[in-house]
């Protein structure tokens, strides 16, 4: 807690220290902004924070745009504010913070005990797909990524289910300023196709990755649908085409899709 005279008292092995320090307005500031941004069902601009809080616009703009820079916040082309990269990365540093990642979680680790696979959660960030959770399979051989680790959103089946949350406008701009790489000889490049997998993804909440992203892997993934237009989640599982075998690929799709209804109820009731 902090008095008037910018003060505060520390519990420190059990006594009471006082401790003397200037506060820093730019912080106030800094942290207001971030509550606000929390607080909004939609994304915020500039003049949007700077009437509700009644600070200058330059201010809000070099407050915005350091925090973009370090990744604490990103913005859209229209120059809308939302939370970013960091902020997920802190709340898994922080453990049962984040309430996404703290309730995926255990559901991460139920599907990668059933499947022997490699078992991810991942968030949209612009045009990547961010791994914020993982559990690495017990096997000897398993595929694997870090969490932080950045996966091209045009590529696989993860990224293919969150571009099927967006809007149409959204995701007609996202395929029309961007070209489809091919990763391997099995990826899709035709825009038109590639809209009518992401359409497909969007109608089964599946999607099916046969070595499109990298040879000799497979991946499925299902949305977690989390009714906020500014994040977009999915789960997905990963393994070598030979652990991932056609006759396996029902019962993965129906485990994952039980398990991403469960974890929208535990969100949507918490």
């Amino acid at each position: 807690m902090f008095s008037k005279e910018n003060k505060s008292y520390l519990s420190e092995s059990s006594k009471i220290v006082k401790v003397d320090f200037k506060r820093v307005p730019a912080l106030d500031k800094c942290f207001r902004i971030l509550d606000l941004i929390g607080q909004s069902k939609k994304h915020l601009g500039i003049s949007d924070i700077s009437n509700a809080l009644g600070y200058h616009r330059s201010t809000v703009f070099n407050i915005l745009y350091t925090l973009t820079d370090i990744g604490i916040l990103e913005h859209d082309t229209d120059n809308k504010f939302h939370f970013g990269l960091k902020l997920y990365a802190l709340g898994k540093i922080a453990g049962n913070s984040s309430e996404l990642i703290s309730t995926v979680h255990p559901y991460l680790e139920n599907i990668s005990q059933q499947t022997k696979l490699s078992a991810f959660l991942g968030i949209r960030s612009g045009l990547r797909a961010i791994i914020v959770d993982k559990i690495d399979s017990n096997s000897d051989i398993r595929v694997s990524s870090e969490i932080g680790m950045k996966i091209p959103l045009l590529a696989g089946a993860g990224g293919r289910v969150l571009l099927s949350q967006l809007p149409d406008s959204m995701l007609d701009r996202v395929l029309s300023e961007n070209k489809l790489r091919k990763f391997t000889p099995f990826s899709c490049t035709d825009k038109e196709t590639y809209k009518e997998l992401i359409k497909k993804a969007r109608e089964e909440q599946f999607a099916f990755d046969d070595e499109e992203y990298i040879e000799g892997i497979r991946a499925l993934a299902v949305p977690i649908n989390l009714d906020k237009k500014y994040i977009q989640a999915a789960i997905w599982i990963v393994g070598l085409k030979s652990q991932i075998s056609d006759n396996k690929i029902r019962s993965y799709k129906q485990l994952l899709q039980e398990k991403a209804r469960e974890i929208e109820v535990r969100l949507i009731t918490k």
